[in-house]
């Protein structure tokens, strides 16, 4: 949906009775970062053109101010007016003050604007023309199509995100984590939606910072690391044994272990070496045991330095 078109679904959405909130309203300035705000009687029509927005991925000024859109988007001369674009006027008294809103049509010397906090309400008002101090349209490459789930992943993988996990285009539970955290690093709203304002700030982002801590810690209570210092322990006691006694029978202990172990060594021409080799082959296996779990625990620290786990 567009702006505009998410805009006319709130027609007739109305301040809360009395003392009440309307919760869409507030959810409204929680959208452009306002979510300061407890009470709808805050002035809202720039909330609400603003959540229209960055509801249809278009990254709005995030003011509560309705002179913020003067600047806003690109230039919109009367003649080429449409439907969906943005129109400022005077309100109040003070220089700073004003009313934003979505220009529903033109007719002659009288606009009607789709806006919020008109009449405390969402709704369709007319205004002079000759009121008009800003008329302002999305740019072109707000309403670009957002990049593939995919290449999302993988930005985000490289810029240190690595909570989103396997880059397989599905937005899990994983992903949304990964793009709620980024939003919280980049001062964005906090809604799992990867919308113009999100991708521009991905594309233009740094590597995400480590911890001193972190990049010189190891993680604690790991599983892969636990299990590698206890297979290291395994392999160095068994590789000990084997220098010191010196005696086949650490391999082949039971009788018909060592009497396969001979007959293998027998088809390779090395049966009568069997008392030599197979404390060399024990001794090599429990090596390799060292040094495959030297290389996970190492793995293992080094992922936990980058950030790559938890």
């Amino acid at each position: 949906m567009t702006a505009f078109e998410i805009a006319r679904s709130y027609i007739g959405t109305t301040e809360g009775p009395g003392a009440a909130n309307n919760p869409k309203i507030i959810e409204m300035y929680a959208t452009i970062g306002q979510d300061w705000v407890e009470h709808d009687d805050v002035a809202w029509c720039a909330a609400f053109v603003g959540h229209c927005l960055e509801k249809a991925g278009i990254r709005s000024t995030r003011k509560l101010t309705a002179r913020s859109y003067l600047d806003w988007g690109e230039a919109v001369d009367l003649a080429a007016v449409r439907p969906g674009d943005i129109g400022v006027i005077p309100r109040g008294t003070s220089a700073w003050q004003g009313h934003v809103f979505f220009i529903d049509r033109v007719e002659g010397k009288w606009m009607f604007a789709l806006g919020g906090n008109q009449g405390d309400a969402v709704s369709v008002q007319r205004y002079p023309v000759s009121k008009l101090i800003g008329l302002r349209r999305a740019p072109a490459a707000a309403s670009r199509r957002p990049p593939p789930i995919k290449a999302v992943q993988s930005m985000l993988r490289d810029l240190g995100y690595h909570e989103v996990g396997a880059v397989d285009g599905v937005m899990g539970s994983r992903t949304r984590g990964a793009v709620l955290a980024f939003r919280a690093d980049h001062g964005l709203p906090l809604e799992p939606v990867i919308d113009a304002a999100f991708v521009a700030a991905l594309e233009t982002a740094k590597p995400r910072a480590v911890s001193s801590e972190r990049a010189s810690g190891q993680p604690n209570a790991s599983r892969i690391v636990t299990a590698a210092n206890a297979q290291i322990t395994l392999g160095a006691a068994g590789s000990a044994g084997i220098a010191l006694t010196d005696l086949a029978p650490l391999i082949t202990q039971a009788e018909d272990g060592r009497d396969l172990a001979t007959r293998v060594l027998d088809l390779v021409g090395l049966g009568a070496h069997a008392a030599t080799v197979l404390p060399i082959l024990g001794a090599l296996i429990f090596l390799a045991i060292i040094v495959f779990a030297v290389k996970s625990r190492s793995a293992r620290i080094e992922d936990h330095r980058l950030g790559k786990t938890p």
